[in-house]
């Protein structure tokens, strides 16, 4: 196991994850879990908080822009190779992350007092639920079944992970 910490401005969490040599699966989830949180937040702010949307928003689009690559670039290739119905989920799950893709696009593009702001916010978060309820129950069983090596997968997501970090 390796001891390295990252360096830069990841939560704790995450950082410990990393270095803990975490597998794939326990990996995507946490980055699940870490999401669903800050949506929360987000829910709970009022309308004046402003800077803390907008602070949140960041968070949220970085999060979730590096979670769709390394699922995009690792994942999902080694899902699609190894499980016999891999293909028919991949292709649901990019369909979606797609689908996200366009909202973080124009959430990024617009401001907290911006018209329609928060619904966005609420509508990317409730699309990103639906999406890990299907890959927690649907497609995370088949993959730890497949054989596939998810402490290699892992320790390469989180490398892919913590280089698109530092520059997003």
């Amino acid at each position: 196991m390796s001891t390295r910490t990252q360096s830069g401005a990841h939560t704790g969490t995450q950082s410990n994850a990393m270095a803990a040599g975490q597998d794939a699966i326990a990996l995507l989830i946490a980055d699940h879990r870490e999401v669903a949180d800050m949506f929360e937040q987000f829910d709970q702010l009022g309308d004046r908080a402003t800077t803390s949307k907008e602070k949140l928003k960041d968070k949220i689009c970085k999060a979730l822009i590096a979670h769709t690559t390394i699922e995009e670039e690792i994942f999902y290739p080694a899902v699609r190779e190894k499980i016999e119905e891999g293909e028919d989920m991949v292709d649901e799950a990019v369909v979606e992350h797609a689908a996200a893709k366009d909202l973080i696009k124009q959430l990024q593009e617009m401001a907290p007092d911006d018209e329609l702001y928060d619904a966005k916010v609420k509508v990317l978060g409730e699309q990103i639920d639906h999406h890990v309820k299907e890959e927690e129950k649907e497609m995370f069983p088949k993959v730890k079944k497949s054989g596939l090596d998810l402490l290699a997968l892992g320790q390469e997501m989180a490398m892919r992970k913590q280089e698109l970090m530092s520059t997003l």
